[in-house]
């Protein structure tokens, strides 16, 4: 690669870490806040984290149909990215939890705008015979963020939600500011929407099946994002919050690292079967958490986080192939936001079913997951290799 290309990635990829220490940081301030001081149920935790990725979905596919547009517009992703550091600040100003909803929609409409056109670009820009792997280099340093961003929340607790809130702040503006340089950089190999020609290149797999096992394991995955997880895990193992927070981080961070050698694998062997070695991890991890035992807990968070932090970069390699590659990739951050609202949503509402007491104590709320499971099992069995 020229150097003006390799500086853009590499720009992107320290945007990815950035911007990650910031979310994660806020996620379980706002998290802990809402279920310690505002006093909310479990319900309402639940809405917290999921109107941010209702909101996410509707504009990730909004970001894809602008930048079809034109790609001078692809600056706006760095733009929303930097209006987060003015929303966070709105958080310590709350009395109530449909409030915290509220600048969450706000939050999940931003970031809808700013991810997507990051992971366009990287995926574009990059050659196709190492796509998958550099766009997991790219998701990795944003779990390494993310187990930093744990940290940095544990040690700041007694700073309260306004003073964490001022830390997020600042690396949304850094990160904004190093996605706008990065497009700058990449802007000759920004190419939103190409014309289909039968010798063009085309996705290795049915990108409406990649869409669908893309929807089923996100479902499945809900428990494990946002607010809930760090709420679920405290409340399950009785915890602290700050040891949740650390030991999530640290789970995170060993399930990305090792996502890079399914995207290895994906590269130089078979996306198909790696898609199917990732429908059954993720298939099979919340029944795993399920079992309210600390092994099996944190072990189906990392398959879960395993399975779907792998199949991310190599839905985006697919889909890069496609004629229409910006919209396509926003439409699968659309699907699988939509797909976390709805077993984010699942998961709130079976949490009053309780427990099931006998040899193993069985959590009913995640055991409700068992219908997707069976159904992505399925779907990723009849992926062709």
């Amino acid at each position: 690669m020229e150097r003006r290309r390799l500086i853009g990635i590499i720009l992107l990829i320290i945007s990815a870490f950035t911007g990650t220490i910031a979310f994660r940081l806020a996620t379980p301030a706002i998290a802990f806040y809402t279920r310690d001081v505002l006093k909310a149920s479990m319900f309402a935790v639940s809405l917290v984290s999921m109107s941010f990725v209702l909101a996410r979905a509707f504009s990730s596919v909004l970001g894809g149909l602008v930048l079809e547009r034109g790609k001078k517009l692809v600056y706006l992703g760095a733009i929303a990215m930097m209006g987060n550091a003015l929303a966070v600040h709105l958080y310590p100003l709350t009395s109530n939890w449909l409030q915290v909803v509220g600048i969450k929609l706000l939050n999940g409409f931003l970031n809808g705008l700013s991810w997507p056109m990051a992971q366009f670009v990287i995926a574009v820009a990059t050659p196709g015979e190492i796509r998958a792997r550099v766009t997991a280099v790219y998701f990795f340093f944003g779990s390494i963020a993310s187990l930093l961003g744990n940290y940095v929340y544990a040690y700041t607790v007694k700073l309260g939600l306004a003073g964490q809130m001022w830390i997020a702040s600042a690396f949304f503006v850094l990160t904004g500011l190093i996605m706008l340089l990065s497009y700058y950089l990449l802007y000759d190999e920004i190419t939103p929407k190409r014309k289909k020609t039968p010798d063009g290149e085309r996705p290795s797999l049915n990108p409406k099946r990649v869409l669908t096992i893309a929807s089923l394991m996100a479902v499945i995955v809900a428990f494990t994002s946002g607010e809930i997880t760090y709420v679920y895990v405290s409340e399950a193992l009785r915890i602290s919050k700050e040891r949740t927070a650390v030991l999530l981080g640290w789970t995170g961070f060993l399930s990305s690292l090792l996502s890079y050698f399914v995207s290895w694998a994906a590269d130089v062997r078979s996306e198909a079967k790696m898609v199917k070695l990732t429908s059954m991890m993720a298939a099979v991890s919340p029944i795993l958490a399920a079992i309210k035992t600390a092994p099996t807990v944190f072990f189906g968070i990392f398959l879960a986080l395993f399975a779907f932090q792998s199949f991310r970069p190599i839905s985006r390699k697919v889909l890069a192939s496609y004629h229409r590659s910006s919209l396509a990739i926003g439409g699968v951050n659309a699907v699988q936001n939509l797909s976390t609202f709805i077993g984010g949503m699942l998961f709130g509402v079976a949490y009053s079913l309780g427990e099931i007491h006998s040899l193993l104590t069985l959590n009913l709320a995640l055991l409700a997951f068992l219908p997707f499971s069976i159904g992505l099992i399925l779907e990723g069995a009849r992926l062709k290799s």
